[in-house]
């Protein structure tokens, strides 16, 4: 009786307010399309973060389980990153087709600092990360811009891949323990105002070369095709919300993506420690290098769609 009363309350309601139901179909056949496709490029992205929150989420739970069971593992998150690595490794070859070019250049012990192009989201590190860990028994060490550090939830994850701050003496530290360490020079900077021309950002960064000489490591330069095709930042307002970012370092440009688009990494040829070059020098060399290999593996200015049909092609040329 009540949902009666209220049918009725509905319809008189429209009747009283003249609205056109016929009309207001027409606008939805209209805009459909439209609705459909924004929702789908900011509900991908959205997916790939409850995928990492689900990942914090599993290391938290894991964490508080492995407490009571401590003779499981000398080492508290072993367990928990050989999972996730597996997890990972599943999404990046459903959804990407992803490859890696080069694993064998990445040494079984001793240091190494691998430099790489950093996407709108370094989803291909993420990647390479599981990759190196399942098929080379190596765990990467992230550093990381402090911003990240205060993203709520994500505490647990952090922990568990053993990220630390973005510093010199971070870096040198675990050079010198004898650990792969990742660095993308271009930071923030390059995942959101760099586009689909893929230039490396880099001012005048050459920290890293000065870390890697000091702890007499070798340096691998690292790219990863289509990585800007699977994940774009929006380029409405670049100019404003570039400025703001110099002024607050606060990241408030919009990512959009997750395109199942191909995509496969390059691990070119380790750079050996040299003594007698100095930082310029190193960091112009390792730039270089990475240039050579958008050159050589990246289409310019990319395409969506043809990262897309690079899953049913030769993806090894560069059309």
């Amino acid at each position: 009786m009540v949902f009666k009363q209220i049918i009725s309350y509905l319809l008189s309601l429209l009747e009283r307010s003249n609205l056109d139901l016929i009309y207001l179909a027409w606008l939805w056949t209209l805009f459909k399309p439209l609705c459909i496709l924004l929702l789908s490029l900011f509900l991908l992205p959205a997916v790939i973060l409850i995928f990492m929150y689900g990942s914090s989420l599993f290391c938290l739970i894991y964490k508080h389980w492995n407490h009571l069971k401590a003779a499981y593992s000398e080492d508290l998150w072993y367990g928990a990153i050989k999972t996730l690595a597996v997890f990972w490794e599943l999404q990046a070859t459903i959804w990407h087709g992803y490859e890696v070019e080069g694993l064998e250049n990445i040494p079984s012990t001793g240091p190494v600092l691998i430099i790489f192009y950093h996407g709108a989201l370094p989803i291909d590190f993420y990647y390479l990360f599981a990759k190196i860990w399942l098929y080379r028994n190596r765990r990467i060490r992230v550093v990381a811009d402090k911003f990240v550090f205060k993203i709520p939830g994500l505490g647990a994850l952090l922990e568990a891949l053993q990220i630390q701050p973005s510093t010199s003496s971070m870096c040198k530290l675990m050079l010198e323990e004898g650990h792969v360490l990742a660095i993308a020079p271009g930071g923030v900077r390059e995942a959101l105002f760099s586009d689909h021309n893929y230039q490396l950002i880099w001012k005048e960064r050459k920290g890293f070369a000065k870390v890697a000489i000091e702890a007499k490591a070798p340096i691998i330069p690292m790219f990863t095709k289509n990585c800007r095709e699977a994940v774009r930042a929006m380029t409405f307002g670049r100019r404003v919300l570039s400025y703001i970012y110099e002024k607050t370092r606060l990241p408030l440009v919009p990512i959009y993506g997750i395109f199942p688009v191909k995509m496969i990494t390059y691990l070119g040829q380790p750079i050996p420690y040299d003594p007698d070059v100095t930082p310029e020098m190193l960091a112009h060399r390792v730039k270089t290098e990475i240039e050579k290999m958008i050159d050589t593996h990246q289409r310019r200015p990319g395409s969506i769609t043809r990262a897309f049909l690079d899953r049913f092609i030769d993806s090894s040329k560069k059309n």
